[in-house]
């Protein structure tokens, strides 16, 4: 293992401290995940809306981040955090677009998401559980991919489409919180 930098151990020792707030976030994720499963969302109104406070929550999740990570990061999570934000937006003005337009969009933000999570998980330190972040991130890949090339127009996949992102999402935050508490360890030695 490779020896962190000033910058990347002053990041870790503050993100250490607060490794319980991606737990909360993880778990609150993990909530909406199951929340948007029982919601008998049929009309493309209503999948766009729901889409558009996932994505809105995604979004001010990854400013949240921003505060424990280090420079590089800052940037390309604001950018994600942003691409969120406008897309929640987005759904919220076309709420009666068509699920072609609601798939493309959640599928331009899934894609997003998992090349930051693959990114993280390849040139980020290769510390504790790494290859989660990287798997995570390729399934988020392959669910935009999919999401994008499936035009049926079937609401209830529509809401699976959501409910996943939520999940993953919710799986990254409880797996960060846990990689962060155990690298207080790598900063005290």
């Amino acid at each position: 293992m490779r020896q962190l930098s000033l910058e990347e151990s002053d990041f870790v020792e503050g993100a250490a401290r607060v490794w319980w707030i991606f737990l909360v976030t993880g778990i609150a994720w993990l909530w909406v995940a199951l929340i948007v499963l029982r919601l008998d969302a049929t009309s493309v109104a209503a999948i766009s809306v729901l889409f558009g406070v996932v994505a809105i929550g995604a979004g001010v999740n990854e400013f949240m981040a921003m505060a424990n990570s280090t420079t590089g990061w800052k940037i390309a999570r604001g950018i994600l955090g942003a691409l969120f934000i406008v897309a929640g937006i987005v759904s919220f003005f076309q709420p009666a677009g068509t699920f072609v337009a609601l798939a493309s969009l959640f599928a331009w933000v899934v894609l997003f998401k998992g090349i930051f999570d693959v990114t993280v998980a390849l040139v980020g330190p290769k510390i504790g559980h790494w290859w989660v972040v990287l798997l995570i991130g390729i399934a988020e890949i392959l669910l935009a991919f999919w999401a994008a090339g499936y035009f049926a127009g079937k609401a209830v996949l529509l809401v699976a489409w959501i409910a996943g992102f939520a999940l993953a999402h919710g799986f990254m935050e409880i797996f960060t919180a846990f990689r962060l508490r155990s690298l207080r360890d790598v900063v005290a030695s």
